[in-house]
């Protein structure tokens, strides 16, 4: 499945690293990577793109005391790893020291290496990925008489690998796997057009939905929103569906990520001990789950990760830092170097029916557009559709609305949380009831 086995982007890495060190360096990083893949779309039924994917790429971070040079290469051979680690020394030297540079501790670094159980290789030939992608969008089309036009079925797969080693010793390899297959159809009637879509994505095709159940679900999201309307402006109660509920999370990410706090341009800054969540949101991070698209045994600076709560009772016990961005702020890495590592909230209720019937009447939201968000004012207004939902039931679709308040606010008015977290998401997070927002539409 790859054209370099794990011992030879070990050992190059262990060679830029030698590198760096013959031309003066005081510490050094590397990454090797290595991806390959296809993907395959068609569109009433006809081929319209096959695509292969390969790629490669090796960077070296160098640093001559706190001052930093980086530099990258897709050329393996001896000569281009011997200009690449030169032009990151190069711009070392002309770097104006930097305090808070330099690699994570020594003793951070991970020791136990377990087995995510992320890579799953999908060798599919070429024609049953078409035909798979034909038979997501066949469903589609059989779904419902008002599907009448598609935007496409597509399958892809994915696989990459990579080392990770700095000038502390530390030499990682991983590897893993992403595969997907999604559809979006057209839907009409006589007042008009609505278009959705379904995807799946997993470790394994084995636990990805079939291709017609992707379909067949891509269909039923577009047919339900057909007859869309406004809703008079006002203030409600908003549940967002699992499809759009991660986003609220992602902007708590943000508002409590090292380089934000750092650097002043969040709403959360000095919140460690503060509640700042509704007392009954707990988040979790737990990054070695098994086959989960967010496991690491390690950071993207070789810090060990591990199990923590981020979020207790409402109250902020961690912030996401690396190396650096802990220094800056006088604190200590979280191992999140790249990122946060499969988030979990924890629920309230079973099901998003739960939530419905607790809310009454108000606004289920299924899709969020544009990007009118501020993490450093925590202001929140954003486009968004769904649907109208009386006496706890869905009455009809909606769209052509904005809602709108501040994230402190909505973050302090969560009521509750359904345990229906997509199979497909890194996060789990479930549907999430907010008790009110400003709703302008009619």
């Amino acid at each position: 499945m790859f054209h370099h086995r794990a011992e030879e982007l070990q050992n190059l890495c262990a060679q830029v690293l030698d590198l760096a060190k013959q031309q003066g360096a005081t510490a050094a990083e590397a990454d090797v990577s290595e991806s390959n893949g296809q993907s395959v779309q068609v569109r009433l039924q006809e081929i319209e793109q096959i695509e292969y994917q390969q790629d490669k790429s090796l960077d070296i971070t160098v640093y001559v005391g706190q001052a930093k040079g980086r530099a990258s290469t897709a050329d393996f051979s001896p000569q281009a790893l011997q200009d690449t680690v030169t032009a990151a020394a190069n711009i070392a030297r002309y770097t104006a020291q930097d305090a808070y540079a330099g690699l994570a501790d020594a003793a951070l670094m991970a020791t136990d290496l377990g087995d995510a159980d992320a890579y799953h290789p999908w060798a599919l030939p070429v024609a049953e990925a078409v035909d798979l992608a034909r038979q997501c969008e066949a469903a589609a089309q059989a779904a419902d008489t008002r599907i009448q036009n598609s935007e496409g079925a597509s399958v892809q797969t994915g696989h990459y690998q990579y080392v990770y080693g700095n000038s502390h010793g530390f030499l990682a390899h991983q590897q893993g796997s992403r595969h997907s297959i999604s559809c979006s159809v057209v839907a009409a009637d006589k007042n008009g057009m609505q278009r959705d879509y379904w995807y799946d994505l997993a470790r394994s095709a084995a636990d990805l939905d079939s291709a017609e159940a992707i379909g067949q679900t891509a269909a039923k999201r577009t047919v339900r929103r057909l007859n869309a309307q406004s809703v008079p402006t006002g203030v409600y109660p908003v549940l967002f569906d699992a499809t759009v509920s991660g986003s609220l999370i992602g902007h708590l990410v943000g508002a409590l990520s090292g380089g934000a706090l750092y650097r002043q341009t969040s709403f959360l800054v000095d919140s460690l001990g503060t509640q700042v969540l509704a007392s009954w949101v707990n988040l979790h991070e737990r990054p070695h789950i098994p086959k989960a698209l967010g496991s690491a045994w390690f950071d993207a600076e070789g810090v060990a990760t591990a199990a923590r709560t981020v979020v207790g009772a409402g109250v902020v016990e961690g912030y996401f830092l690396s190396s650096y961005s802990a220094r800056k702020l006088g604190m200590h890495t979280t191992a999140n170097a790249g990122g946060a590592h499969n988030l979990h909230l924890d629920a309230t209720c079973a099901t998003q029916a739960d939530l419905l019937r607790q809310m009454g009447s108000g606004l289920l939201v299924t899709e969020l557009m544009g990007q009118g968000v501020n993490t450093i004012t925590g202001d929140y207004s954003r486009g968004a559709a769904g649907f109208w939902v009386e006496n706890g039931v869905i009455a009809y679709p909606v769209e052509e609305i904005t809602i709108a308040s501040r994230l402190q606010d909505m973050f302090m008015g969560m009521v509750g949380a359904a345990d229906d977290a997509l199979k497909r998401s890194a996060h789990k997070v479930g549907s999430v009831l907010i008790e009110r927002m400003t709703v302008a539409g009619q």
